[in-house]
């Protein structure tokens, strides 16, 4: 099969000896990472198959991680990384969906068999895809052996991204800059939403200059009027009004690398207080991305955003931003640092983060949010939109 990595051997050498560090620092003998982005990141592994149970693991004194999953995805795994033929392991085929016995029996007694029953292991308790009942399972198999949460280490190990990961970054910002502009556009008084979020996906999907982009961790999101006060609903098959608040949240992704935007457009003319509140949001927003820089913390960026939007009457209790970079569904975000009150990450250049500037409040809401890059000079913007309220006559 034709398949083309996305990165070359020496990035993932790289990246899996960073992570041993911090097993060694977090003193972890093996981590079991279940989360489908962090199996990825380690060895490029690209399927749909994160709806059963899988996992890579990383020991300590292996140079090369291990792939388990699924039997008949196993090919995946030999088309989209370079792991050694015995380091891809198949489950059997009725474990699926057992109602009794799980595919992860069979994880531990991969580990006794490799003399790691007594290992210090450290699990992914959130990952998104890491069940109760396979933790059930594996601490039942290894009575022996250390369980612990590893707290995100290789979500961690991803918050910095490498130049090659920065190339990814920046052509989803170009697809997803495509992508809105194209959802305005069709953004109409008598056009179904559903319409709109289909020029979404064939814009999302098509990519810009010969780059095709890949299924977002999340889907499209449109509010409609009063919808606007909530952040996350979906389309529906109704026209749009002549006179009307329309929000949309979207994102492109390549290579599974997403750059999410969020802008926010009125049909007709807007009342004061929602052109008020979005000039706010766009202030606030130039503000924070000029501090966003190499030493300054997480919360002392929230801190900037927020003396804006308190010095024009509002506050924003969510956080406002959140790490951003390689991922699957159900989430685009890396669960790490956040631009909120008491994060105290330390930026480095090549963090990336969702400015997710949406203010919501009993009646209306607003968001001209932005994806950027910390470097020296403060934030770059991965997408190029209009950044203000859009007005559509």
């Amino acid at each position: 099969m034709n398949y083309r990595k996305p990165f070359d051997a020496a990035e993932y050498a790289r990246r899996l000896s960073d992570v041993r560090r911090r097993m060694d620092a977090s003193g972890f003998d093996l981590i079991v990472c279940q989360d489908p982005a962090n199996m990825c990141w380690l060895t490029g592994f690209d399927g749909w198959s994160f709806y059963t149970p899988q996992a890579v693991l990383v020991h300590r004194d292996d140079d090369v991680p291990i792939w388990f999953g699924r039997a008949q995805d196993a090919k995946s795994a030999h088309f989209t990384t370079d792991l050694p033929a015995e380091n891809i392991i198949g489950y059997s085929e009725p474990l699926v969906h057992h109602p009794v016995d799980h595919p992860f029996d069979e994880l531990c007694d991969l580990i006794v068999r490799r003399g790691w029953g007594s290992a210090r292991i450290g699990i992914e308790l959130d990952a998104h895809y890491y069940t109760a009942r396979a933790h059930q399972h594996l601490v039942r198999g290894l009575p022996n052996a250390a369980l612990s949460d590893n707290a995100g280490l290789v979500n961690w190990a991803r918050l910095v991204k490498s130049e090659a990961e920065l190339v990814l970054m920046r052509e989803a910002g170009q697809i997803c800059s495509r992508t809105m502009n194209r959802a305005v556009a069709k953004i109409a008084p008598g056009v179904p939403q559903h319409e709109v979020i289909a020029e979404v996906y064939h814009a999302q999907i098509t990519g810009v200059n010969g780059k095709h982009g890949d299924y977002t961790s999340l889907c499209p999101l449109i509010q409609v009027g009063e919808g606007t006060s909530t952040p996350h609903l979906t389309w529906t098959d109704e026209p749009l009004p002549n006179d009307t608040l329309v929000m949309m949240e979207i994102a492109a992704a390549r290579r599974h690398y997403h750059a999410p935007l969020t802008r926010t457009i009125h049909l007709g003319k807007p009342k004061p207080d929602i052109q008020k509140l979005a000039s706010v949001i766009v202030e606030g927003v130039d503000t924070a991305l000029d501090a966003a820089r190499p030493g300054a913390t997480c919360e002392a960026v929230e801190a900037v955003w927020q003396k804006v939007l308190n010095r024009n009457g509002y506050r924003k209790e969510s956080r406002v931003g959140y790490s951003i970079g390689l991922n699957y569904p159900p989430d685009w975000g890396e669960r790490t640092a956040s631009l909120r009150p008491g994060d105290e990450t330390v930026l480095e250049a090549g963090m990336c983060f969702h400015f997710q500037s949406g203010v919501w409040l009993d009646d209306f809401g607003a968001a001209v949010s932005e994806p950027f890059v910390v470097t020296d000079r403060g934030g770059e913007r991965l997408c190029d939109t209009s950044r203000e309220l859009i007005v559509i006559d």
